[in-house]
């Protein structure tokens, strides 16, 4: 049996796939566990595609480790930033547009 994707899911959906596939789910980081909800799966052991025996036991973990970042979900934000920006404050290299300071009028 290959053991799902389980990273990405909600913890619940987590359960009921491992469930549907003849695995248990544990998760070591948290107690409560089995009242989690909507917590998302950041990382799973063993891997997605392993091989394992029926009834064996996913781990996963809601929180990253130590060392490993954290910077959370990340989303596409829309709409997108304005192209420019600072870059259009300073004078680059060949811009037909420099400004020029005259002093002295």
């Amino acid at each position: 049996m290959r053991v799902p994707r389980l990273v990405g899911l909600m913890a619940v959906d987590a359960r009921e796939t491992a469930q549907a596939q003849g695995l248990f789910v544990n998760a070591p980081d948290r107690r409560d566990f089995h009242q989690a909800v909507v917590d998302y799966v950041v990382r799973q052991y063993p891997q997605a595609g392993a091989e394992v025996p029926r009834d064996s036991v996913v781990y996963v973990w809601f929180d990253l480790g130590p060392g490993e970042g954290g910077g959370g979900i990340r989303e596409p934000r829309v709409p997108h930033p304005p192209s420019g920006g600072l870059q259009r404050e300073l004078d680059e290299p060949g811009d037909p547009y420099v400004v020029r300071c005259v002093t002295g009028l």
